[in-house]
């Protein structure tokens, strides 16, 4: 079955984390809808790369996802975090079960002050790690249920197999995994799991 991912972007979106995580689900199939979360759909990503979205954040005020997921950067994270539509987006789709992700700056700039750490154990970059209190993990990346959470630019493959994990299941992502020589995957390498991998957001490989 199908799945659909929102990865909001913005200028100043760590652009390694965006293209990592969309290129990475876009391989496991899944259908990605890239949203700016400004007044156009082309943005300039925090090193200078431009990235045209497929659309305008507000065009997707109605549009139910699977998976919402958060690049980081700065200031891209505090321009997703500032974004009326993102947030609505956000609350309600958390508050309907949906699962949800955010790597870098963003879980402490975005998710943190939108309440939706509370309870979670998560990680971010270093320098935020302050902002994330009590819940601060320093593994790679952790999943906590219908939340993951990833460390920066160099965890970005990492992050996106195990999104594809959360929606398909383990063995869809060793098979993305495995053409792309990403060695490591499924082994206890820096992830901190306390659900079983596929056990939210959807069925088998």
């Amino acid at each position: 079955m199908s799945k659909s991912v929102l990865v909001p972007i913005a200028d100043g979106t760590e652009e390694i984390e965006a293209v990592t995580v969309i290129d990475v689900l876009r391989r496991a199939e899944a259908q990605v809808t890239v949203a700016s979360v400004e007044a156009r759909r082309q943005i300039t990503a925090s090193r200078g790369v431009r990235i045209v979205a497929d659309c305008l954040i507000g065009d997707c005020i109605d549009t139910s996802f699977d998976l919402v997921v958060l690049p980081g950067g700065m200031p891209g994270a505090e321009h997703l975090r500032d974004s009326d539509d993102l947030k609505a987006i956000l609350l309600e789709h958390v508050q309907q079960g949906g699962s949800y992700a955010a790597i870098c700056a963003a879980p402490a700039v975005v998710l943190a002050p939108h309440g939706l750490l509370a309870g979670k154990n998560a990680t971010c970059y270093p320098s935020f790690a302050e902002r994330l209190r009590g819940s601060m993990s320093l593994e790679r990346v952790v999943a906590d249920h219908n939340c993951i959470t990833s460390r920066g630019p160099g965890t970005a493959m990492e992050f996106a197999l195990e999104l594809v994990a959360l929606l398909f299941g383990k063995a869809k992502a060793e098979a993305v995994a495995g053409p792309m020589l990403a060695q490591g995957y499924g082994q206890s390498q820096g992830r901190a799991i306390s659900e079983a991998d596929g056990s939210s957001g959807g069925g088998g490989a």
